[in-house]
């Protein structure tokens, strides 16, 4: 399907073609890997983003209800950053030992520990029931939620790419990126079902649901990934015993400016998904602009065009090179972020409906390459933990803070418009991180995941 590489060029680098493979090792059946790494990550995001949905609708009454109506929305989005705060720490702790024992150990603890945390934040008493017990234990949830999630990512990602062979590294890349919109997908439909509930039995018990059946979902999860093998890639690494005994240390001194420009081109990827996802549920909500159940509808349909966009655009990474892909998405989202923000204070549907499909296809021209561009980046020793660290420290400034500047930010300046602003600045700046990685940077990375051609051959030119 792709064309051969030319002298001198890099596999997903520029628009150069896949290189051929040079590690020689059999490779299992990729649709195995590939469903394990789906359905995992789809499950997890699906928990981590009940959360999101259940801050911006039902978690302010039910658990700050002290606070006036805008300050309990503002602690509910305090709580719902405080996973993305334990991200980093998930990353670097699951990093460790990802890097260290290997990454089925990793995926199959993550998946676990995410699915435990959310089942009991479906038996939650609330505050009424238990005092400020609620809040604590229900923010403790959420960092235990985040420590998971942490872990995911890094351990899937390197699954799927150390799996597979070059000419389709940035297609089974780009698998794990789809768990983000399919999990949102799926805890969506979620609420919208049960909001349709009466109001009173929404807040009673209703919300509840979403929480509580995710703990089938997992049980299916971990089956199938107990099922995988551990990685050629880290397999060699065992064999060759060149395992970091401080990964993360290793990374930091061996790839210092790799890391911050991994973290600063995943800053915006963050803060435009939670605006236009997790913020314009509540905004909606208190502007009254339309209701709740429509924004939510056009949602799941964004985020159903951006699961199938996902795949597509991470395989045409590999014509067109990931860097650059990157580059059109992050632009793309700059400028669209205006339309979206304005079609959601307007309340048209379908304008809401237009403007989230097309912002789903932008983010997915970016997100797709993305999560291979950050991985190739390192080699293999470090890789679980430069690459996760990165990402989650990356997606902590982006996404954390989001929704609680979008709220400060309408409530201090008037207008809407003032979250557009904001979006398009963080984009610029994840724009020219990406632009600072260099192809040499990207050939070693590539040449590492090839099984250990020497990088000088492929740095070059």
């Amino acid at each position: 399907m792709a064309s051969e590489t030319r002298p001198g060029t890099v596999p997903g680098v520029d628009g150069a073609g896949p290189a051929p493979g040079t590690d020689g090792a059999p490779r299992p059946p990729m649709r195995r890997v590939a469903f394990s790494v789906l359905i995992g990550t789809t499950i997890e995001w699906y928990d981590f983003q009940l959360y999101g949905a259940a801050a911006a609708l039902v978690l302010a009454p039910l658990y700050f209800p002290s606070a006036d109506p805008l300050a309990g929305t503002l602690l509910a989005f305090s709580t719902f950053a405080i996973g993305f705060g334990a991200r980093p720490i998930g990353g670097i702790v699951f990093g460790h030992f990802g890097d260290r024992i290997g990454r089925k150990k990793v995926l199959v603890l993550s998946l676990t520990m995410m699915g435990v945390a959310t089942f009991l934040m479906g038996l939650l008493p609330t505050y009424a029931q238990i005092g400020v017990w609620a809040p604590i234990l229900l923010v403790l949830l959420r960092v235990v939620q985040g420590l998971g999630v942490g872990g995911e990512w890094g351990g899937a990602v390197l699954t799927a790419v150390e799996y597979s062979s070059p000419r389709t590294r940035g297609f089974y890349g780009s698998l794990p990126q789809v768990g983000v919109p399919a999990g949102l997908v799926l805890s969506t439909g979620a609420f919208l079902l049960v909001g349709m509930l009466p109001e009173e039995q929404f807040l009673s018990w209703g919300w509840r649901i979403p929480f509580l059946i995710s703990i089938v979902l997992v049980a299916i999860g971990l089956v199938i990934r107990i099922q995988l093998d551990e990685t050629p890639v880290f397999a060699k690494v065992q064999v060759r015993k060149e395992r970091a005994r401080v990964p993360l240390a290793t990374a930091v001194r061996t790839y210092p400016v790799q890391m911050l420009l991994a973290i600063g081109s995943m800053i915006s990827t963050g803060a435009y998904f939670y605006i236009v996802n997790t913020y314009s549920l509540s905004y909606v909500s208190t502007a009254e602009t339309m209701g709740r159940g429509e924004l939510l509808a056009a949602i799941m349909l964004s985020g159903v065009v951006a699961a199938l966009a996902l795949p597509y655009f991470g395989a045409m990474s590999e014509r067109f090179g990931r860097r650059r892909m990157i580059l059109v998405g992050l632009g793309a989202m700059a400028l669209w972020i205006y339309p979206t923000i304005l079609a959601v204070d307007s309340g048209h549907l379908g304008w809401v409906i237009g403007a989230y499909v097309v912002g789903a296809v932008f983010f997915s021209v970016s997100y797709g390459p993305q999560a291979t561009f950050i991985v190739e980046m390192f080699d293999a020793r470090v890789r679980f933990s430069a690459a996760s660290t990165s990402f989650q420290i990356g997606v902590l400034l982006g996404g954390a803070c989001a929704p609680i500047i979008a709220a400060a930010l309408v409530r201090s300046t008037g207008t809407v418009l003032s979250v557009a602003v904001y979006v398009c600045l963080v984009s610029l700046v994840s724009f020219f991180c990406v632009l600072g990685v260099s192809r040499a940077t990207l050939a070693r990375g590539s040449a590492d995941l090839d099984g250990g051609t020497d990088p000088e051959e492929v740095s070059g030119a």
